[in-house]
């Protein structure tokens, strides 16, 4: 096989507010724990069942942490695409361990915040654009904007299509 795919999508509820913390250089560097559940019916009692599987999520990128810290909070709920990654580190008594996280950084990490802020929802960053006031690169988007496609700017999101007529003579 020529190549490989490192890809995490996660759609759940933060367990706690985000810790915030910062690299000795001054950047932030969030941690989420997210959990996602499943549910079912069982099949010898009927009975609704449910599994609630809980995941960290460490982010290096600026802008997302700037995102996160400003609207993200517990019980929010919210999409991320990032990477899995595995470390290891050693604990207060000297042994080794190892955690498993999903990490977004670089180019390739998306948060969007599902329950929105207000009303409407829907709020997208994505490390991809190419411009914009949130970090390096990366756009942030709202509502449907988010929906229709990527936008490079910051925060205004959709003013534009607020703007235009509906009325098109074809």
């Amino acid at each position: 096989m020529s190549g490989s795919v490192n890809k995490v999508i996660l759609i759940g509820n933060l367990g706690a507010d985000p810790e915030i913390r910062r690299t000795q250089d001054g950047r932030p560097i969030a941690n989420l724990r997210i959990a996602t559940s499943e549910t079912w019916r069982d099949k010898s009692s009927g009975e609704r069942k449910e599994k609630t599987e809980w995941h960290r999520v460490v982010v290096f990128n600026e802008g997302l942490c700037r995102v996160i810290e400003q609207y993200v909070k517990k019980g929010s709920k919210v999409y991320i695409e990032g990477a899995l990654q595995t470390r290891k580190w050693q604990d207060q008594s000297g042994q080794e361990r190892y955690s498993t996280e999903v990490v977004l950084q670089g180019f390739n990490s998306t948060l969007t915040l599902l329950d929105g802020r207000g009303q409407g929802g829907g709020e997208s960053y994505d490390d991809r654009s190419s411009s914009s006031d949130f970090g390096r690169s990366g756009g942030f988007e709202s509502g449907a904007a988010g929906s229709a496609g990527r936008s490079g700017g910051g925060g205004s999101g959709n003013r534009f299509a607020d703007s235009i007529d509906d009325d098109i003579p074809f």
